[in-house]
Parts: structure tokens; C-alpha cells; sequence
């Protein structure tokens, strides 16, 4: 009888303890539920976050190499702009120098008729007044001709007339020049010829008196621009209209 009563205590300890462990387990799961589930998500979070980061990073080097790119093509365009800028600067410096040559063969050709009609004793002041130019596009020569086209003769009129109103005793040395195709001899022929066709017209149609027109052939010699361009020559084949007093 007595050890039936201690096998029936025994097993209901054992039965106890089996309850309790359970209970253990349980209550000890129940608790850690919410440290896991925490984790987790804090797990996710940080995955979402290095997941955006690493978004966030390639957005950043894919715009770096962007500008990287610009960068690069506003270099080149800086570096095109300043060898386009070298090179107007040195075309400009070309000009310059041509055309203070020109102003300078200008210059001289005008102060030689001054010196010329002083020494003639032409002039009562012995000053220059003012030039006139008249270029190939002006006059409109034909090729090796000497004829006056009916815009040259308008422009002639013009000259006269201004010259007849100022009411003093003006003289005028008309100077012919041409570019230097042909022989020197053929340019400087050339080049009187058509200044003698400025002066008979200026006498005869526009009524100039003579005495108050000298002519003078400089051929050649005395270019305002480069004769290997086209427009150089087009500017060198002129005459050049000297008003003195």
C-alpha cells in the first residue's frame, strides 16, 4: 500500500515537472517573441537602409560622372575658344598690320602730290584737304580697260559738283593704281590711262578747269592690301582723288 502511494507521488512530481518546464519554456518563448520580432525588423530596417544607401551611392557616382563628362566637354570647348581666340588674334594682327601698311601708302602717295603741286607752284595754302577713293567696285573698270561705266560717272558728278560749291581754287592730283597682275610696265600704263579718263571727264563733263588737275600714274607700286587675295586686289585697283588747297 505504501509503495503504491510513493509511485503515485513520484509520478505526479514527474508529472509537475513536465508541467513546469513546459510552463518554462513557454513563458520564456512568450517573452523572447517580442526581442525577435524587434530584431527583425531592425534587421529589415537595416537592409532597407543599405539597400537605399547603396541606391543613394550609385545615383551620387552616376551624377558625378556626369558632371565628370560636362566637365570634360566644356575643357574641350575651352580649349576650342581659345585656339579660335589665338587664331582671330593673330588674323586681326594680319589686318592691323595691312592696313597700317595701307594707311601708310595712303598717307605718303597724298603727301607726295602735296610736295608735287607745291613745287609746281600750284596751290596758294599748299595743304591737303581731303581724298576721295574710288575703288574697283566704284569706277568698275573692265578688265585692262580705261572706260568710264555710267556709275563711275555718277560718282564723278557727285565729285564735281561738291568740288565746283566750295567756290575756292581747289587742285586735285588724280592718282592711278592698279594690282600686279601683268608686267609693272603694262600696270603702270594701265593705271594712268584710267587716271586720264577720271580727269577728262572731271574737265569736260563735270567743268573742272585743267589747270586744276594734274594726273600721276603710281601703277603697282603702291598696294593698300595683300594682291594675293581676290577682295586685296579688288581694293589696289583704285583712284584716288587728292584735294588740295
Amino acid at each position: 500500500m505504501h509503495y503504491k502511494l510513493l509511485t503515485l507521488a513520484v509520478a505526479m512530481l514527474a508529472l509537475q515537472g513536465c508541467a513546469t518546464k513546459k510552463y518554462v519554456h513557454e513563458y520564456v518563448a512568450d517573452k523572447l517573441a517580442p526581442v525577435e520580432s524587434s530584431i527583425a525588423a531592425h534587421a529589415d530596417r537595416a537592409a532597407a537602409d543599405h539597400k537605399a544607401q547603396g541606391e543613394q551611392i550609385a545615383g551620387l557616382n552616376g551624377r558625378l560622372t556626369e558632371a565628370n563628362s560636362r566637365i570634360a566637354d566644356v575643357s574641350g570647348r575651352l580649349a576650342a575658344n581659345e585656339d579660335g581666340l589665338a587664331s582671330f588674334v593673330r588674323e586681326q594682327r594680319g589686318a592691323n598690320q595691312q592696313l597700317h601698311s595701307g594707311l601708310t601708302a595712303a598717307s605718303k602717295t597724298a603727301q607726295d602730290a602735296l610736295d608735287r603741286a607745291v613745287a609746281a607752284g600750284k596751290l596758294t595754302a599748299g595743304k591737303l584737304i581731303y581724298d576721295v577713293v574710288l575703288s574697283d567696285d566704284t569706277l568698275r573698270f573692265m578688265p585692262g580697260k580705261n572706260d568710264l561705266t555710267p556709275p563711275a560717272q555718277v560718282v564723278l558728278d557727285a565729285f564735281a559738283a561738291n568740288l565746283k560749291a566750295q567756290n575756292t581754287n581747289l587742285f586735285v592730283e588724280i592718282q592711278g593704281h592698279t594690282d600686279n597682275t601683268g608686267s609693272t610696265a603694262y600696270n603702270h600704263e594701265l593705271a594712268y590711262q584710267r587716271a586720264m579718263a577720271v580727269r577728262d571727264y572731271l574737265a569736260m563733263k563735270g567743268g573742272i578747269p585743267l589747270h586744276r588737275l594734274d594726273v600721276i600714274s603710281y601703277g603697282e607700286t603702291m598696294p593698300v592690301a595683300d594682291n594675293k587675295s581676290r577682295d586685296g586686289r579688288k581694293q589696289n585697283r583704285r583712284v584716288v582723288l587728292v584735294v588740295l588747297k
